[in-house]
């Protein structure tokens, strides 16, 4: 019951996030480190990953499907720590301190409690010997 739960507020979390993706770029593209290549485009697609992400960890049919996506949210935490490293480093530097300490080191920490999120909302760490847990 938990799990269910925490799982779609992790859904709507990345789903919101996703849509804002879309539809309100600039932030997003502010913060991208100069060495991403097509960063309009990155983040138009990482909106996309993160709204099918969220769509494929609450649909309710296929409990393999949901651990794809437990895996592939968490890869997609990992892949975006860069920028929210960038995010912070920009802060930091600007004369007022940005969003400051407040906002940017909860963030840092939060980031791995995302990875492991993702992959226990999926069943990842299920010890079932179905779909992509244990090898199966």
């Amino acid at each position: 019951m938990i799990r269910s739960i925490l799982r779609v507020v992790l859904a709507i979390f990345y789903g919101v996030a996703g849509y804002f993706h879309l539809v309100r770029p600039e932030p997003f593209l502010t913060v991208m480190p100069q060495f991403v290549p097509y960063p309009e485009a990155v983040v138009l697609w990482t909106g996309i990953a993160e709204i099918l992400g969220a769509l494929a960890l609450v649909q309710p049919f296929e409990p393999r499907l949901r651990r794809i996506a437990g895996i592939s949210l968490a890869a997609y935490a990992l892949a975006v720590w860069p920028a929210n490293i960038n995010h912070f480093a920009l802060d930091m530097a600007k004369a007022d301190g940005g969003l400051g300490l407040v906002y940017h080191v909860p963030r840092m920490f939060a980031q791995p409690v995302l990875i492991a999120w993702a992959l226990w909302a999926g069943g990842v760490f299920d010890r079932r010997k179905t779909g992509l847990s244990r090898g199966g």
